[in-house]
């Protein structure tokens, strides 16, 4: 395993971070960390990245223990914290030589790791990194922690405030990226993004609800699921939940997501139902399960 946790616990004070976390990652693989602000992820991250130690458990990055051979695992992995780090009055060119020094590298060692996201920012390579949009600071930081030619890679919730083009273009760089063996743990609160992962964690308040594919996820969802809309939307997320046969209710884009308890769902009812209460222009349609609906089961 290039990853592995075990029965990691962390607080700070009275507040339990992580409790009791265990799980792996294969070597090569692109695993998700799924999960809302506050969920525990960053905390697990500056573990596995020897910023931070556990209260209780164990944990090794590609083969590395990450209390005993913390100095080792400093060389083998690349981390991308939440935040944007680099030195924001440095040139992009002048980070990325900054961070090659560092690690005892060249730009020119490693360029062919990082050349399909570097060709993107080379055109700025003179401005300094202060001045780049949010997309292009994710490139250059991407860039600053794959220029040593990590095993590992850490990427704490990557896609944060950038553009829905730049998050697209960013996760087709992690497949290519894995497709030259680099083993990739990302953190996301969204869900949507869960789904190009090729095993994913679902956690919530320090603990994991479930790991496996997406797909096994979904598959295992209990119930079928309605989108639900109305001329009201207020009113009818507040109608659904008084109705004696709901199961599950909370807003989904423009619609509501809706389960029944019955095993059979009378459509017809709940229709006049919702009229009864005074609600107009209302279509129900059975709608395939996502990441976030499971999530929000696990949750319950």
């Amino acid at each position: 395993m290039s990853i592995t946790l075990k029965h990691i616990s962390k607080s700070y004070g009275d507040l339990k971070a992580i409790d009791d976390i265990t799980f792996d990652v294969k070597e090569g693989e692109l695993f998700g960390l799924i999960g809302p602000d506050g969920a525990g992820k960053t905390t697990i991250f500056r573990i596995l990245t020897t910023l931070l130690l556990a209260d209780e458990g164990t944990a090794t990055v590609a083969g590395y223990d990450v209390v005993e051979d913390y100095i080792d695992i400093r060389n083998h992995v690349g981390y991308m914290p939440g935040k944007f780090s680099l030195y924001q009055d440095l040139t992009v060119e002048e980070n990325l030589e900054f961070f090659a020094t560092i690690f005892g590298t060249t730009i020119e060692e490693n360029y062919e790791l990082i050349e399909d996201i570097y060709i993107q920012i080379e055109p700025f390579k003179d401005r300094r990194a202060g001045k780049l949009s949010g997309g292009m600071k994710q490139k250059l930081a991407l860039c600053c922690a794959l220029i040593h030619k990590p095993k590992v890679l850490f990427l704490d919730e990557p896609t944060t405030g950038v553009d829905p083009v730049s998050r697209k273009e960013f996760w087709e760089m992690l497949k290519r990226l894995q497709q030259k063996g680099i083993t990739i743990l990302v953190s996301t609160p969204y869900m949507d993004e869960a789904a190009l992962c090729d095993r994913i964690a679902l956690i919530q308040d320090g603990k994991i609800l479930e790991i496996n594919t997406p797909q096994e996820i979904v598959m295992h969802y209990p119930k079928k699921i309605y989108d639900i809309s109305a001329n009201n939307m207020y009113k009818l997320i507040l109608n659904l939940k008084e109705y004696e046969h709901q199961y599950s209710v909370y807003p989904f884009g423009e619609f509501v997501h809706y389960t029944d308890k019955r095993k059979e769902f009378n459509l017809k009812e709940l229709v006049q139902y919702l009229e009864g209460k005074g609600l107009e222009n209302i279509d129900i349609q059975q709608t395939p399960v996502t990441i976030e609906d499971a999530f929000m089961e696990l949750a319950k």
